[in-house]
């Protein structure tokens, strides 16, 4: 192996690692997420409101769009993202009904 091959072994290392350290963070802090939602949907289910809040979902989209360009990352993948979040949550809330 050359050095040149032997330096970019090294630095794809480097961002490999960095990478699984940041799938870690994503994924704890989806489990942070969802247990406040899911706090959420008990809470809505006990006072029978509605699962979904569609005025806080525009908000939401549109407060992470800016996120999402402030941090280069392309909005609609983030909008992408984000939806899918909210319709799992929906969907607890909708199972915290029954």
């Amino acid at each position: 192996m050359t050095d040149d091959a032997v330096r970019a072994a090294e630095i794809l290392k480097h961002h490999r690692e960095s990478i699984d350290r940041l799938d870690a963070i994503l994924i704890y802090t989806l489990g942070e997420r969802f247990k406040h939602t899911q706090a959420v949907g008990k809470l809505k289910a006990e006072y029978d409101l509605p699962p979904s809040d569609p005025a806080r979902e525009e908000r939401q989209i549109a407060r992470l769009e800016d996120l999402a360009e402030r941090a280069d990352l392309d909005p609609e993948f983030a909008k992408k993202f984000l939806a899918f979040i909210i319709q799992e949550v929906i969907h607890h809330h909708i199972e915290h009904r029954k």
